[in-house]
């Protein structure tokens, strides 16, 4: 959400950037419901002090016995009255329409930030070690998964339906490997706070973090309750800090957190599909920042490199790409990705975006802190990436490290959570 006060004053500056990331928002329509507004607050405000003074003058009135005067101010104290409800009412109809307004739309790409229209504008920024090369034709994950016993995609299907996937034996084993070990780099090494978040967030945390109200129907929704499974442990952990002040020692926040994630993948049908790459349920491990101001880019970076740790410390083939314009996102401002090598399907997967959203949702979820003793507070700056997602980092470990023998050799970092460096039939 954006300052008010800045969309007012600076509209065309609104409109040139959001236009930037190919995106509408409804700023004219929001201008005018907005003088609109601050002239009903301007009308309420004369007529409150107005009905103050007539009422005050009553009982002075009275006591010089003029008894008609005071009934005449009576009378223009009732019809104030009434005005002034009518005033009321309108004045939180607009403000309720404002709200939503201000939540449709979308936040600005950071002037660094490359356009483009689509994913062939995207810029490599970096890459990490070489594809690997084999003496054989590599499989695709779900075959080796299946010769594997590994991972059922056809019990996943038939206990829940498309999209939902069941890890066995060693497959299991490999999953939990992959969050321990990733939540041990980010903990131990980079320093963040382990965070075990709940699974359900009420319609406050989506809102803050920028899933409503427009992304409702990619979500899942416990109705009776109100509730919404998280698409991202961002959603929860973000919101650990809503409607709090901080202190300005308090910041850098950095938090770790383990979670299952939960998406309709609405629109979806039919896009990379086959096997892990692309699940209504999976695991992933999310990283959270929320910072100063000031820190805020050098603290994207940071971020960006401690989810890249990752894939160098497993020995993956990768590349870090800043996302275009068009392919921001409703909420960020900024965004790499990190898209890992998977020689089976013979394509890069994308398992880490790396965003930064300034004060955006901090405003929707006012996410404030103090810069020093006394200070008015200012809105902070929220960033997360993840830290990996487990599915296609899964995918890519079992096709970068395949054997013709059709094992899988069990990168290093991971040998000690697995208790054996091999996976074979």
């Amino acid at each position: 959400m954006h300052d008010r006060s800045r969309l007012r004053n600076d509209p065309d500056f609104y409109i040139k950037a959001i236009a930037r990331k190919r995106m509408a928002a409804p700023i004219e329509l929001l201008l005018q419901l907005d003088a609109e507004w601050r002239a009903v607050r301007t009308a309420l405000e004369a007529d409150q002090a107005e009905m103050n003074r007539a009422s005050r003058s009553i009982g002075a009135l009275l006591g010089q016995g003029k008894k008609d005067e005071a009934e005449t101010a009576k009378q223009k104290t009732a019809e104030l009255k009434a005005r002034i409800a009518v005033q009321e009412e309108r004045a939180r109809e607009l403000e309720s329409e404002l709200r939503s307004l201000e939540l449709s739309i979308p936040n600005v790409p950071h002037p660094s930030v490359p356009d483009g229209a689509g994913e062939q504008d995207n810029v490599q920024v970096r890459t990490f070690g070489e594809p690997p090369v084999f003496d054989f034709e590599p499989k695709p994950h779900w075959e080796i998964a299946e010769h594997l016993g590994i991972i059922d995609f056809a019990a996943g299907s038939k206990i829940s339906g498309s999209g939902f996937i069941i890890y066995k034996g060693l497959g299991a084993r490999l999953q939990r490997a992959l969050i321990y070990f990733m939540l041990h780099e980010h903990t131990e090494k980079h320093g963040y706070t382990e965070i075990y978040p709940p699974y359900l967030v009420n319609r406050g945390s989506m809102t803050t973090t920028g899933q409503l109200p427009k992304f409702e129907e990619d979500l899942y929704v416990m109705e009776r309750d109100d509730l919404f499974l998280i698409p991202t442990a961002e959603v929860p952990v973000t919101n650990l800090h809503r409607d709090d002040i901080l202190d300005a020692s308090q910041l850098p926040i950095r938090y770790a957190a383990f979670s299952g994630c939960f998406r309709r993948e609405a629109g979806a049908a039919g896009k990379d599909t086959r096997g892990l790459l692309r699940v209504h349920q999976f695991d992933k491990v999310e990283l959270v920042k929320i910072v100063a101001p000031e820190t805020s880019y050098d603290e994207m970076e940071s971020l960006t490199q401690d989810a890249e740790s990752v894939l160098e410390s497993l020995g993956l083939h990768f590349r870090t790409m800043e996302m275009c314009t068009a392919e921001l996102s409703f909420s960020n401002t900024k965004q790499y990705d990190l898209e890992v090598w998977a020689p089976g399907v013979g394509k890069y997967l994308e398992v880490s975006s790396a965003s930064n959203f300034e004060d955006f949702q901090a405003r929707r979820g006012e996410i404030r802190y103090r810069p020093g003793p006394g200070e008015k507070p200012k809105y902070a700056h929220t960033l997360n990436a993840s830290g990996v997602a487990c599915p296609r980092l899964m995918a890519a470990i079992l096709e970068t490290y395949q054997r013709q023998d059709n094992s899988v050799f069990v990168p290093p970092p991971l040998q000690p959570f697995m208790g054996t460096d091999s996976i074979s039939a």
